[in-house]
């Protein structure tokens, strides 16, 4: 360590620090509030392949990184067991796979929203019921919104567990990598969590 504190003081203490704050967009609400938005788009695809991805802008989320509220429902929408809305459209053959959440890039997640996706992927036949599929997934996030996640503590403590895990036995990342994630996290958590913020689920909030 002390060798390792001897080069970064070398290498890195000539940079100067302009003082300026952090930059802050959090005044820009509701950037997607535009006529366009509230829309289906059809897209042609280069590849045959049919894809439902429905999107949705939400407030910015960044703050709450130690409870991670997305990263909870993903898991619950993303659910392929009995009762979940894979299950349910692979019954009907309409679906192939489903994915949903944030992958908590600059362009997903910043200080002026956040953005949450399902995606699922359609058989030939879904995609002649694309309405359908579509008001399934409607239900199912109805469902979780009307039952609320109190009742769901231990799926939380269960993700949680598997996060702490993947985290205490993830493979040696290349350096230059890790280094370029930490600077970024350095941008956006406190300073206790720059090693784990992105990756580990602190405290679970249900109101959150």
């Amino acid at each position: 360590l002390d060798t390792l504190e001897k080069w970064v003081t070398e290498i890195f203490s000539e940079i100067p620090n302009n003082g300026l704050p952090k930059p802050s967009f959090g005044h820009l609400t509701q950037p997607f509030d535009t006529p366009e938005f509230h829309k289906l788009y059809r897209v042609v695809p280069v590849r045959k392949v049919h894809s439902l991805t429905i999107t949705w802008a939400l407030p910015p989320q960044e703050q709450y990184y130690r409870v991670k509220p997305l990263h909870y429902i993903s898991w619950l929408v993303g659910h392929e067991g009995k009762g979940s809305v894979l299950s349910f459209l692979r019954k009907k053959f309409w679906a192939l796979a489903l994915y949903g959440g944030n992958g908590e890039t600059g362009f997903e997640q910043n200080s002026t929203y956040s953005i949450f996706s399902i995606s699922v992927t359609l058989t030939d036949e879904g995609y002649k019921h694309f309405y359908e599929v579509a008001h399934v997934v409607f239900q199912y996030v109805k469902m979780l919104q009307q039952r609320g996640p109190d009742q769901r503590q231990v799926i939380w403590e269960e993700i949680q567990k598997i996060e702490a895990n993947e985290f205490h036995y993830q493979e040696q990342t290349d350096p230059v990598d890790y280094v370029e994630s930490l600077c970024e996290n350095m941008q956006l958590f406190k300073k206790e969590d720059f090693l784990t913020g992105d990756q580990l689920l602190f405290e679970y909030k249900p109101e959150v």
